[in-house]
């Protein structure tokens, strides 16, 4: 199921919205098709023992079934969800739960792959955040190193679209360039810029 666009924010856009890998279902997955394979080779034993042996593949089959089915509604209802500002995940068939960072707060993204991973494509991303609660793993994500990259992408984007909004109040018409810069320090005394954005900005009206 896709993320729900009426939960966005305005003018947030979403950019990421991705379900597990599928090797989150591999497991209940073959173990379906080794039951149903279990129940076609005892088929042609007769007597007491194929009864016995039907009984029990019959009962591995409905077991396996279930699992496959259990794992599968949850890996359709489970969303990682990546916007212009948050990093989003829902999870949950009946009740639902979930995790939102907003990207100002995160501090560092790491990824993780063992080689069977890095060859189908799968792999754990773990977001460091300001947040109370620490460091968020996620397991079986796609394409982790991509989905990495793009969170530093939309962070940055993140940022420069704050500080817009932030050096606004130092453009008032009017002003000179001596002024504004004046501004723009005070901006930076009450930490809404960083100084390497004050430099820049400073440089930039310096130069107009």
């Amino acid at each position: 199921m896709a993320f729900p666009r009426k939960l966005l924010n305005d003018n947030e856009e979403l950019v990421l919205d991705l379900r597990p890998h599928w090797v989150a279902i591999a497991f209940p997955t073959l173990l379906l098709v080794a039951s149903i394979v279990f129940g076609f080779l005892v088929l042609p034993v007769g007597g007491d023992l194929g009864n016995v042996l039907a009984v029990l593949a019959l009962v591995l089959i409905v077991v396996a079934l279930l699992s496959f089915l259990i794992k599968l509604l949850g890996w359709s209802n489970t969303n990682f969800v990546l916007t212009s500002d948050r990093i989003i995940t829902r999870r949950g068939v009946l009740t639902k739960s979930g995790i939102e960072i907003p990207l100002e707060r995160v501090n560092t993204v790491f990824f993780d792959q063992r080689l069977f991973e890095r060859m189908l494509g799968a792999g754990d991303l773990a977001i460091e955040s300001a947040g109370e609660r620490g460091t968020e793993k996620f397991d079986n994500i796609r394409k982790p190193a991509i989905v990495q990259r793009e969170i530093y992408v939309q962070m940055e984007d993140n940022e420069n679209r704050k500080f817009d909004r932030v050096r606004a109040p130092a453009q008032v018409a009017g002003l000179s360039p001596v002024e504004q810069v004046e501004r723009l320090h005070g901006l930076l005394q009450q930490g809404a810029i960083t100084p390497a954005q004050y430099e820049a900005e400073k440089a930039r009206i310096l130069g107009a």
